[in-house]
């Protein structure tokens, strides 16, 4: 077994043992490290939960390896080759393009639900390479591009198993051989979902279309969907389908971040108390920062963290005047939200080519300068494996005591976008940050007001999702001030994807 070189928890062992059990129902024997046939007619549905530090992402990974050494497939939603009639299927998943970045980032294979529920439609001639890259073809002869070119696309898929990617090392754009996309018509056999606390209903239900064999995998102390009444989709399932972990004690888990969001499931611990913990892990920790004021600079990147949307909206102000954005347009590096799409039924295939790359509802953008069409923005998508975009964008910056935003540039139709230098707690969730923070005075003010969410203090739990979006170091802002940043703006700092690819352009003509 792949996860016994490995020293699991007890309860890790237990986790693995009934996921094993389970996924020997779709044709896998992980203890075998063989393929079955699989069960027909079966489904199943587990969740794995835990808080922050239990090892859900650990034992995530050490089940994605096991499956792959047995020669199970993992399905990446960039390029899906011919099925084999014996082939068993896995997809690792996430709701965010930013959270799905954090499992690849720690060398989970991980896409967007988006990018499974639908696939792309590949040119013929340029699918030729993709067969021949993914193993399943012979080398191909394609007008207009040399041998060097193909060796190019050979040597990237070598080192990064993108499709994608490999055809832009050849010299491709998106454009050339994603000719659109459409809803998945074939089911595929295993899916993890990552941040699971993040699912609706109708999600589910969708997953539960394409997968016979789903795992979900959760954080029960976070904020549930707006709208469930503070209840998360495996909330639902039997007490048998549900495997708890507790926290993981290992030496390099010595981490004050998760001691004070651990520390808040104390219910006699009262937000005075807490606040004085937060001040004495400071003292002690440099990864803990008791902060007078909000860094601008940090919010270029990493948005600071706030419950109430009058805090984001004037604490989004203070970051442009910083800066000194105008009124009337953006500055190249200005970081967005994606708030929808805005398109009407008829245009259904631009709705899912838009959200196909990446441009989903709580998208993070930073915005890189104006399209060469007029309403149209090119982006950048955090998280996104191919996240160059130009794309019809309705751009709306709120304002202070406002009803309606500033609109510095419109499309008809297409992509909506709010200014992302301030985002809600509840928008953050899924997504982590290296350097978070989080707006204290906020979380006072939840505090006073005494809601509660399943039978939590809301505060606590704002707290918790709060201080668990940082990776290495979390700000706690004491005051309602703005530290002026000491440099310009920059998009120098992005990782460079496959030239920008225009979507919705016939929705515009």
């Amino acid at each position: 077994m792949s996860g016994s070189a490995l020293t699991f928890s007890d309860d890790q062992a237990e986790a693995w043992d009934r996921v094993a059990d389970v996924l020997g129902g779709a044709g896998v024997d992980l203890i075998g490290g063989t393929l079955m046939p699989a069960a027909t007619g079966r489904s199943s549905v587990l969740a794995v939960i835990g808080k922050a530090g239990s090892g859900k992402t650990m034992l995530l990974a050490e089940l994605t390896k096991a499956l792959g050494e047995a020669g199970v497939d993992t399905i990446s939603g960039d390029y899906e080759g011919k099925r084999r009639k014996d082939r068993r299927t896995l997809a690792i998943l996430a709701p965010t393009n930013k959270a799905a970045s954090v499992l690849r980032g720690r060398g989970v294979p991980a896409t967007t639900i988006h990018r499974i529920l639908y696939t792309p439609v590949y040119d013929p001639e340029y699918e030729k390479i993709a067969e021949w890259l993914a193993g399943n073809g012979e080398r191909p002869v394609v007008e207009g591009l040399t041998d060097i070119a193909l060796d190019r696309a050979k040597a990237f898929y070598d080192q990064v198993k993108s499709i994608p990617g490999a055809l832009a090392a050849a010299g491709l754009r998106g454009s050339d051989f994603i000719k659109g996309w459409k809803r998945r018509e074939d089911p595929l056999d295993i899916g993890f979902v990552d941040e699971a606390s993040m699912l609706d209903e109708r999600q589910l239900e969708d997953l539960k279309e394409i997968f016979p064999t789903l795992v979900l995998f959760g954080d029960p102390a976070q904020l549930a969907p707006v709208g469930q009444s503070g209840e998360m989709v495996f909330d639902r399932l039997a007490e048998g389908r549900k495997l708890v972990l507790h926290r993981v004690h290992r030496q390099e888990a010595d981490n004050p971040i998760l001691d004070l969001a651990h520390a808040l499931a104390d219910p006699d611990l009262t937000f005075e108390g807490f606040e004085r913990m937060v001040a004495e892990a400071a003292r002690k920790d440099e990864r803990i920062q008791w902060a007078e004021r909000v860094d601008a600079g940090l919010m270029a990147r990493s948005p600071v963290l706030v419950w109430r949307n009058q805090t984001r909206i004037r604490l989004i102000q203070a970051f442009r005047a910083a800066y000194g954005a105008p009124p009337d347009d953006l500055l190249p590096g200005e970081p967005l939200i994606c708030d929808g799409i805005e398109l009407p039924l008829k245009h259904r295939k631009k709705r899912i080519d838009l959200e196909a790359r990446g441009l989903i509802k709580g998208a993070q953008v930073i915005y890189l300068g104006p399209g060469k069409k007029a309403g149209f923005a090119k982006l950048h998508v955090i998280g996104a494996e191919d996240p160059q975009v130009s794309a019809a964008s309705i751009i709306k910056i709120e304002l202070p005591d406002e009803e309606e935003p500033f609109i510095p540039s419109a499309a008809h139709m297409g992509a909506a976008f709010l200014h992302g230098s301030a985002v809600t707690i509840h928008k953050a969730q899924g997504s982590q940050w290296p350097d978070v923070q989080v707006f204290a005075p906020d979380l006072f003010v939840a505090a006073k007001v005494g809601r509660m969410e399943a039978g939590i203090p809301l505060w606590k739990r704002l707290a918790y999702v709060a201080i668990t979006r940082a990776e290495t170091r979390l700000h706690w802002v004491v005051r309602n001030r703005l530290a002026r940043p000491t440099e310009a703006l920059t998009t120098a700092d992005l990782p460079k994807g496959v030239a920008p690819l225009s979507l919705v352009a016939e929705a515009e003509e």
